[in-house]
């Protein structure tokens, strides 16, 4: 098994038994500390962290990881890139959350997008109407709820800032 590092600046495909790199992606086989097994490790070109981690088939001696082949890196790619799909997606509904409200006229839709930030974070309360034309657009703090009760009081105030 390879201990060195990942380059992941090395954009050269890399076939070798426990180390391939092709197509942006480095699996290396590494050994598992929990027990006498492998585990692969997926790393995206770019990342310093694997975007997945999981258990590696031994070969048939039983002693040495079997060794990667074009099928199963395309099968780890595939499953490494729906992980971090998945992970975009919760941190996009985490930080984005929208509803709609009925106003005179019309429906709007409210959004709230939470601006991440440790040295000021905060989030915009956004209107827009049902034709994409943004109405109004206030910061507020970052821990503010968005509720159809607060969204609607929001929009008959007149878009005054919400406390």
């Amino acid at each position: 098994m390879s201990d060195a590092p990942a380059d992941d600046h090395d954009t050269q495909p890399l076939h070798e038994p426990t180390l391939w790199r092709d197509n942006g992606w480095t699996a290396r086989v590494i050994k598992n500390n929990d027990d006498d097994g492998c585990a692969v490790e997926m790393v995206k070109a770019g990342e310093a962290e694997p975007a997945l981690v999981g258990p590696w088939t031994m070969g048939r001696d039983k002693k040495n990881p079997k060794p990667l082949d074009t099928a199963a890196f395309n099968t780890l790619v595939k499953t490494a890139s729906e992980v971090l799909r998945r992970h975009e997606q919760q941190l996009h509904a985490q930080l984005h959350k929208s509803l709609f409200v009925m106003a005179p006229a019309g429906r709007l839709e409210v959004s709230l997008d939470i601006v991440p930030d440790d040295d000021d974070a905060h989030a915009v309360l956004t209107a827009v109407n049902a034709d994409g034309a943004e109405l109004a657009q206030v910061r507020v703090a970052a821990n503010f709820k968005l509720s159809p009760a607060r969204a609607a009081a929001w929009v008959d105030s007149g878009f005054v800032k919400p406390r």
